[in-house]
């Protein structure tokens, strides 16, 4: 899905343009009150009068007239990014390289902890069916105490038979919950994969573009485009990136936010005493009521029916799914439309 894009003032250079905005404002409401004697002063003479309406004559054309006021614009929005620049990393093409990095850097994460789910989930998996095991051998050996009246070893096997058989329930409402992180987890490993491949390629054939278009390109130039009603293509096309950097961003931060919370939820479960925090099992199933996942899309309503369907067994054996180039496009090629 396209991502709106950002405008000026919602970017780092707009935040600066608009402390230098109030900073202009702020000097010209304290230095024209206090300079009014001089101005009428100035005034008197010939060379003054003219000189005063000359300047109101050019702050009242560039107010009025559209050429004028988008190319002042576009000089201040400059002048601003360029100031931005020096202490911000305002290049998309360098943004979404780091983009990149860090992906790479969270799909080796994502790994590690879908292989640990895994085993937990072996462990658990034997837990619930020893328990089986174990209810059904109690239940025998309660019904062999009922026939023989027998029945404090009645009780005592039926009462055992019946605190396994609530310790299962639990355990396998457990086993869901992780059924549904370990899917999520491996479907946002394979789309990850896939986006970073896509802002690599992305990032590969834009970054020869833009070197071509910064060759030809100049301040000047884009002024002129702007004067005579021209969009600036070099303007449009860094939009572009800008907004594949911010879609990433928001899958990024998406990403890691959920394998924090897979972490916390691991953590926060104890398979050897049989304990589980509450906290942990309300975490996933907050983010199951949440709205569709950005890096997930539909897939997210998909996995959430596949768990518990008898149809669709999990195989904790099966290599994490990877997928094929060429059965794709780029996500981000319409951006560029």
């Amino acid at each position: 899905m396209k991502t709106k894009p950002r405008s000026f003032w919602q970017k780092p250079e707009g935040v600066v343009g608009a402390i230098f905005l109030l900073g202009i404002i702020g000097v010209l409401g304290w230095a024209i009150p206090s300079s009014l004697a001089a101005i009428y002063a100035f005034g008197k003479s010939t060379f003054g009068l003219i000189s005063i309406l000359g300047v109101l004559g050019v702050a009242i054309f560039a107010t009025l007239d559209t050429k004028a006021r988008t190319l002042v614009s576009y000089l201040y929005k400059s002048t601003m990014r360029w100031i931005t620049g020096l202490f911000i990393e305002l290049d998309p093409i360098a943004i979404l390289k780091a983009y990149v990095s860090d992906l790479r850097g969270n799909l080796k994460k994502m790994r590690m902890q879908i292989g640990k789910l895994r085993v937990q989930m072996h462990k658990l998996k034997e837990m619930i069916v020893n328990n089986q095991k174990s209810i059904k051998t109690n239940i025998q050996l309660a019904t062999e105490a009922k026939h023989t009246n027998k029945e404090a070893q009645m009780i005592l096997k039926s009462r055992k038979a019946g605190r396994l058989r609530d310790s299962n329930m639990k355990l396998e409402d457990l086993y869901k919950r992780m059924e549904v992180l370990y899917r999520v987890l491996s479907k946002m490993y394979e789309n990850s994969a896939v986006l970073a491949e896509d802002i690599e390629d992305q990032v590969e054939l834009k970054e020869r573009e833009r070197k071509a278009m910064l060759a030809g390109h100049s301040a000047m130039k884009s002024a002129m485009s702007i004067i005579k009603g021209d969009s600036d293509k070099r303007a449009m096309f860094d939009q572009a990136l800008e907004a594949i950097a911010d879609d990433v961003s928001s899958k990024v931060g998406e990403m890691e936010r959920f394998m924090e919370m897979s972490e916390d939820f691991m953590s926060s479960i104890d398979l050897q005493n049989g304990i589980f925090e509450e906290k942990g099992m309300e975490m996933l199933e907050k983010w199951e009521k949440e709205s569709t996942s950005l890096i997930l899309g539909e897939a997210k309503d998909d996995i959430l029916t596949q768990v518990g369907n008898d149809s669709d067994i999990l195989d904790l054996n099966a290599p994490v799914k990877e997928k094929v180039r060429a059965e794709r496009t780029n996500q981000y090629d319409n951006f560029f439309e």
